[in-house]
């Protein structure tokens, strides 16, 4: 069991320092997308399902919250973490529209949808995507595989960052590891040097 646990490792490692030679230079692009909706004073609205939604509520708390220093909340909404308006939304016009109704109800033009999803496969994230473009805001995807369903709603103006894997823990970990690396850049560009 042991080797087990040293070979899961290994893999998560390869896995890892693969993704982040291809998509540093998205990853870059994508921060500087980020701060100029910031910097134009609009806001990011969050929304994945399973752990690519806990990563949109990290994503939205660190943002909010503060990464590794102190300075002024950034405006992000995780819209996942709404449970009761997602039950009902579900219920009265179907699963398909839990982000898509909250996307038309608090989106405006120039907020960005930050989408997460280890496959790009569901149908909500892709409603989401289409309300979003509706409403004049950027899209930015983290997804993993093909990139999926989501991946053909882009356009030139969007981003998307696509962990080359298949493995859905595999793809997490890296979504974890980029918004991480998004954090910092975000706030040393708005707030000054790279801290250690």
């Amino acid at each position: 069991m042991e080797q087990r646990v040293v070979t899961l490792f290994h893999h998560s490692l390869e896995a890892t320092m693969n993704a982040g030679e291809v998509l540093a230079p998205l990853i870059a692009e994508a921060s500087e997308m980020v701060v100029h909706t910031l910097l134009a004073e609009n806001k990011l609205l969050l929304c994945g399902n399973g752990v690519s939604g806990a990563l949109a509520q990290s994503f939205s708390a660190q943002l909010v919250g503060g990464f590794q220093r102190e300075r002024p909340g950034l405006p992000a909404i995780a819209l996942n973490s709404d449970g009761v308006s997602i039950g009902t939304i579900a219920r009265n016009h179907g699963r398909a529209e839990s982000f898509a109704r909250p996307v038309r109800a608090l989106g405006q033009p120039g907020d960005l949808l930050v989408i997460i999803s280890n496959d790009g496969r569901d149908s909500n994230l892709v409603q989401a995507m289409r309300a979003a473009r509706d409403r004049d805001m950027g899209i930015l995807a983290l997804t993993g595989g093909d990139g999926g369903d989501c991946a053909a709603l882009l356009d030139t103006h969007d981003i998307e960052l696509r962990v080359p894997s298949e493995v859905a823990a595999e793809v997490h970990q890296v979504h974890l590891l980029t918004i991480f690396c998004l954090c910092d850049l975000i706030d040393s560009s708005l707030f000054g040097g790279y801290e250690d």
